[in-house]
């Protein structure tokens, strides 16, 4: 079974939110629990920008899949 272009863009979406609500709950509320002098126990968390870039960077597969699409004579074997 292949996952499909829809599945990619579901996959996408859910990191994007996941980043999102790391940045916002662990990044920005530590910061300012140090700001504030707060004692708190650091909490670590996995990063998912190197998985963002894969999918929406310069080189990132949705650049490439834009590339092949407004290409003439674009393709799927193109594009792998």
């Amino acid at each position: 079974e292949r996952n499909s272009f829809e599945q990619l863009c579901i996959n996408y979406a859910n990191e994007k939110l996941q980043h999102q609500f790391n940045r916002v709950v662990f990044s920005l509320e530590q910061a300012e629990y140090v700001s504030e002098g707060i004692e708190w126990a650091a909490v670590s968390f996995a990063d998912n920008t190197p998985t963002l870039q894969l999918i929406e960077g310069k080189v990132g597969i949705l650049r490439l899949v834009d590339e092949q699409c407004t290409m003439p004579a674009g393709s799927d074997e193109g594009f792998l």
